[in-house]
């Protein structure tokens, strides 16, 4: 194999030396401080990747360089010019984007970024040859009928007939050929695809390419409750949205087809799914059809998984065609899951959320670390930061009247508006489902951070949404709760990390609860809006009267009266997550009280009297399982989760009280936040 071949176009000598030192890991390397210097080099080599400083890469100076349409990728110190510049770009062109790094040893972006370019090097390369190779073929068929129609004027009927094998063959070529062109054109759509919604797109070219009754593409996540477990992107042909999540989502330890591929990075072919082991429930209640066979392809990167394909029952072209998947079909979903993680890993799936583009929670609170931490060590006074929680009014109603997928074109339309609403320096994540998450730095007072916070909800309020006529007031709008805090707050930390910013989160999360009209006592709002609604308004967190409750005279547990529930132990204002089991799938919570006794949490619909379920209950970084009565199940109102339960637990063991106890004597001297 050939070595690659890198041109460097950058005038700062510095930065120079340090983009040559981590290229020429890659490939042979040219610098060049100068435009036309660069186009000699460019005229006597056929370069692999342009490496370029923003200052020098507008568009109109390569005309006549980029003759062999080489990967370009724009470095810079200022990611907004760098956005700025790229868009001087044709959309023909390979282009990615990349901060300079700092010194030689801060390599591990730009090589990967290297690695995705050479990578698509040689898939359009593939592709022109793939293409000639057809062409050829074409020539030729166009040959092999002129023939043999010359031919048939003068041999007998039996010779004519044995010819007439080859010219089906030959038509048997054709189909042949037809099907390369759709795997050309998925491939043309994987390559130009620049956000998620155009990736998702090759969904119905794959299935029909296969044929297939359906198919799921997932992406691998993780957290610090679950671990790591497989996100459904698609799940039967279909996008999901929040709502339907906790019933699709797969834990990597699962007896499940998609989490064994996963875990073993294998393939799976299954053609008599009744007898494999690795058939779970979801499949059998969830698919809109009965699963008769199944082809389940790990997605890889630097030989890892980062997903899974996996296609449904296959389709017979006639009756002679056998009615389950073929090694050609594994070898061709295979190949294209290639293609997909190289997509995948351009469009930074890992760190986005797929539906809406914005950053997932994990690398929003990573940001968010390394922002503060940026400030701390520059010792910036006075500053003030705070984290708001958005939450969209009467989501459900608008799911349930309107369909999934206009819940998840709003979604995708409502991270538009707010990403417009914030400043530069902000940081936005779509936190779960309809909640968003941001966060406000450089701010000088309470008033100014409401102010922001304010600004959001009104951007959303006086936008247009589709079908926003038929919700409540006849507008959509949505909710929000800030925590506002100062940077003193940050100071005694022994390190800025997730589980404090989670603190701030919750603090934000109990803020919008009271912005959505419920009641607590523990705050109030920093300023009310005059709406019969009970929503569409900002909450402020009141960290003074927070303050006074931690006083040694003001540490009292507040216990709650259930008239079907009477608990012996005392019950704490903790919320910690718990996941239970219903109809042979897992359902995700959060409590809202919790003693040794039982807990009370909110449902998405009626559990059954005396009914026992299945738990798992997180208190930081323990989990066990444990089982519990259905005390009672009664229904509060019309959010996401419109049912409270009782739960009594049963059969704790002296270990699991011993677990509990130590949680909640942390909770009372530390606050324990809400975990979601």
């Amino acid at each position: 194999m050939s070595q690659k071949k890198i041109l460097i176009l950058n005038n700062n000598t510095k930065e120079s030396d340090i983009l040559e030192k981590i290229c020429s890991r890659r490939g042979a390397v040219s610098t060049t401080p100068d435009i036309e210097e660069a186009k000699i080099l460019s005229e006597s080599h056929a370069f692999d990747v342009l490496v370029v400083d923003y200052r020098l890469a507008h568009f109109s100076q390569f005309k006549d360089i980029l003759k062999n349409n080489p990967t370009v990728i724009i470095t810079g110190d200022k990611i907004e010019e760098i956005r700025k510049v790229a868009l001087s770009w044709p959309l023909m062109y390979f282009l990615d984007l990349q901060l300079t790094p700092s010194n030689e040893y801060d390599n591990h972006d730009l090589l990967r970024t290297l690695s995705l370019a050479f990578e698509y090097t040689s898939a359009k390369s593939e592709v022109e040859s793939l293409k000639k190779q057809i062409e050829q073929k074409g020539i030729k068929i166009q040959e092999a009928f002129s023939e043999i129609k010359g031919i048939k004027s003068f041999l007998s009927n039996s010779v004519v007939k044995e010819v007439e094998k080859r010219v089906a063959a030959e038509a048997k070529y054709v189909g042949f050929k037809k099907e390369k062109q759709k795997i050309e054109d998925i491939l043309k759509k994987l390559y130009m695809a620049n956000d998620v919604t155009s990736l998702l797109d090759i969904v119905c070219d794959i299935k029909d390419i296969v044929r297939a009754q359906g198919i799921s593409i997932y992406i691998l996540d993780e957290n610090e409750t679950l671990g790591k477990f497989l996100k459904p992107a698609v799940w039967d042909n279909s996008f999901l949205t929040h709502p339907e999540f906790s019933k699709h989502f797969v834990l990597i330890d699962a007896q499940d087809f998609a989490a064994y591929a996963t875990h073993n990075a294998e393939e799976i072919n299954s053609r008599d799914v009744d007898s494999d082991k690795r058939l779970s429930r979801r499949y059998v209640d969830q698919l809109k059809y009965p699963l008769k066979n199944i082809l389940c392809v790990p997605i890889m990167h630097d030989k890892k998984v980062i997903g899974v394909v996996e296609v449904y029952n296959k389709t017979q072209r006639d009756k002679s065609e056998e009615e389950r998947f073929t090694i050609d079909d594994q070898r061709m979903l295979r190949r294209l899951s290639e293609h997909i993680s190289i997509a995948i890993t351009k469009l930074n799936l890992i760190q986005f959320d797929a539906l809406t583009g914005l950053l997932r929670p994990d690398f929003f609170f990573e940001n968010v670390i390394q922002m503060l931490n940026l400030e701390k060590k520059r010792q910036m006074e006075g500053s003030f930061y705070g984290i708001v929680m958005g939450d969209v009014d009467w989501f459900k109603y608008y799911n349930d009247r309107n369909g999934h997928e206009a819940g998840n074109k709003l979604l995708r339309e409502l991270a538009s508006v707010l990403k417009s609403s914030k400043r530069d320096e902000d940081l936005l994540c779509r936190y779960g489902g309809e909640e968003f998450l941001t966060f406000l730095s450089g701010l000088n007072s309470k008033d100014e951070a409401h102010a922001f916070t304010e600004r959001i909800r009104k951007n959303v309020e006086e936008n247009h949404f589709e079908f926003q006529e038929f919700q409540p007031n006849n507008n959509l709008t949505m909710s929000f709760g800030l925590s506002f805090f100062p940077r003193e707050r940050i100071k005694s930390w022994d390190a800025i990390n997730k589980r404090n910013l989670k603190k701030i989160v919750n603090e934000a999360d109990i803020a919008l609860a009271l912005a959505k009209g419920k009641k607590t006592s523990a705050l109030r709002p920093f300023e009310y809006r005059s709406r019969t609604s009970g929503k569409n308004k900002v909450c402020i967190y009141d960290t003074i009267k927070q303050d006074e409750m931690k006083k040694p005279d003001q540490k009292k547990q507040v216990i709650y009266d259930i008239d079907k529930e009477r608990r012996k132990h005392k019950r704490f204002q903790t919320s910690t997550l718990l996941i239970y089991k219903k109809q042979d799938f897992q359902r995700v919570t959060k409590t809202i009280n919790l003693s040794l006794g039982g807990a009370k949490i909110p449902t998405d619909s009626e559990l059954d009297s005396d009914q026992i379920l299945d738990l798992t209950l997180i208190l930081g970084n323990n989990a066990f399982q444990l089982k519990g009565d259905v005390v009672y199940s009664k229904m509060l109102g019309e959010e996401y989760m419109p049912y409270h339960t009782g739960i009594k637990f049963k059969e704790l063991s002296d270990k699991d009280k011993k677990i509990l106890e130590e949680f909640f004597t942390f909770s009372s001297a530390e606050e324990k936040p809400l975990t979601h």
